[in-house]
């Protein structure tokens, strides 16, 4: 049975819906759109980081963020985080905290970011996609380490929230 393709908002430049479009073709034409990215934390304050599964188009086998999706058509951001928190990690949580908008841009994959925050987690997340092949939660300096030894290891959003001290900001 073929999947329908996921549906997402193009928006203009101040985030106002235009159309709704086929993901990929969102993608392939640079469209402005929105996402969402959570940060999972520990109760030591370490961020949990996914590994991309060998299988991925995009980043294969590089280190990403917590979690990170599409806002689909209709949807809201909180909603779209929430769903996947569960998708990804199977976790429900009430807890969620938006922290920051960010601009699309070039830097952003022209995707207006909603990005939340997860925290005082007391167990290893049980990573419930194809998509992700491990994780782990790193401290502030073991992330600054591997960023400065091994920045290509890591998914370009990774390095764009780091580079503009996100990660650990809000912990």
């Amino acid at each position: 049975m073929k999947k329908n393709p996921v549906q997402i908002e193009v928006v203009d430049q101040n985030n106002r819906p235009l159309t709704s479009m086929d993901i990929n073709e969102v993608h392939r034409q640079s469209l402005r759109h929105r996402s969402v990215i959570i940060l999972v934390y520990d109760n030591e304050g370490k961020l949990f980081l996914q590994k991309r599964s060998p299988q991925q188009k995009l980043y294969a086998g590089r280190w990403d963020v917590s979690v990170s999706g599409h806002v689909y058509t209709g949807e809201s951001n909180e909603k779209a985080a929430l769903r996947e928190l569960e998708n990804t990690l199977r976790i429900r949580s009430s807890s969620l905290k938006l922290i920051e908008d960010i601009e699309a841009s070039s830097e952003t994959g022209y995707e207006f970011i909603s990005l939340f925050v997860l925290d005082k987690l007391n167990t290893a997340p049980e990573l419930m996609t194809e998509d992700a092949d491990s994780g782990y939660f790193y401290s502030e300096s073991e992330l600054d380490w591997l960023i400065r030894e091994y920045r290509e290891l890591l998914v370009p959003s990774l390095v764009f929230l780091n580079d503009r001290n996100l990660l650990f900001k809000f912990k």
